[in-house]
């Protein structure tokens, strides 16, 4: 057999072109170092001294190296129960919304649809009018969701603003794809079921990123709705009881003249310790998962995008 060898061309860039490489590359590294610096300041500040993260010395590098903010807020009284209420509600949430959403954002992109127009204006003029809090909380205490868990979950799972997300997307799908299917037989179910769920996994991937994002920040409705259950208090809750209890903790006075004291000042947990600290636990979980959806993340939100 006869071997073929292809030389590789060398592309010499012009001096120009080389500037403009190195001008977007060190661009780009300056984008990304002040979208990622934020969370590396405040994690060197929840391993260094208090007392210098709470007078604001430390930027670059941790001083002083300890993990007692970590150890006092996973010895907080109930966390671990917390944080599963919040987990529950944050999967359970999701998937209620993600379902919700793809099947009405199709069924609303259904001319057959009985009064389908009356029934989408209903849910889009909940996204302006909203009755205010009072005659939310008596709605929900006629309900009997108040101090049940089941009040995180159904008020969340319709949601018009995902809802419209979906049915932009649905109706940027050919309607072939649909005809298709209802000429071998098919049912508007099963053409939901068979034919659009594969189709719109991207869009349903955004809502899922929106709304675990938000259930699982969520801490106001269960501030109203929980009076009496701490057990059902999800993590936000309460880490920010504990957030407000740290207003009453004073630091050790820095000049004091012994050492022991000293010592302790740098450690003893400070108002900026315990928000920084907090907002490490609750970000980090949010951050781990987010990699997993990156990809259908950015076919989802290009939402009606022409194909070439």
């Amino acid at each position: 057999m006869t071997e073929i060898r292809v030389k590789k061309k060398k592309i010499h860039q012009s001096f120009g072109d080389t500037m403009l490489s190195v001008f977007c590359y060190v661009f780009f590294a300056i984008c990304a170092f002040l979208c990622l610096y934020p969370f590396y300041y405040i994690f060197i500040n929840t391993i260094s001294a208090n007392d210098l993260s709470a007078r604001g010395d430390i930027l670059f590098w941790p001083k002083g190296i300890h993990f007692k903010n970590y150890k006092s807020a996973f010895g907080i009284s109930g966390l671990f129960q917390a944080a599963k209420i919040s987990v529950m509600r944050t999967v359970i949430g999701t998937i209620g919304t993600v379902s919700a959403s793809a099947f009405l954002g199709f069924m609303f992109s259904q001319e057959k649809m009985w009064h389908r127009k009356l029934w989408y204006r209903i849910v889009i003029a909940t996204m302006y009018f909203n009755a205010g809090i009072i005659p939310w909380f008596l709605t929900m205490q006629t309900l009997h969701l108040t101090n049940n868990f089941w009040g995180f979950v159904l008020p969340a799972i319709v949601s018009p603003f995902h809802i419209v997300l979906t049915k932009t997307f649905v109706e940027s799908i050919p309607k072939e794809l649909q005809e298709a299917a209802e000429i071998d037989g098919a049912g508007i179910m099963t053409v939901f079921f068979k034919v659009m769920l594969p189709v719109i996994k991207p869009i349903m991937a955004t809502v899922a990123i929106f709304a675990a994002v938000n259930q699982w920040n969520a801490f106001q409705d269960a501030l109203l709705l929980i009076t009496s259950n701490t057990k059902l208090y999800p993590l936000q809750l309460v880490l920010y009881n504990y957030l407000n209890q740290a207003s009453s903790i004073k630091a050790l006075a820095n000049t004091s003249s012994s050492s022991s004291l000293a010592a302790a000042a740098a450690t003893t947990q400070t108002a900026t310790s315990i928000r920084m600290t907090i907002t490490v636990i609750v970000v980090l979980p949010i951050m781990m998962v987010y990699p997993f959806f990156q990809k259908y993340f950015v076919k989802g939100i290009m939402i009606g995008a022409v194909k070439g």
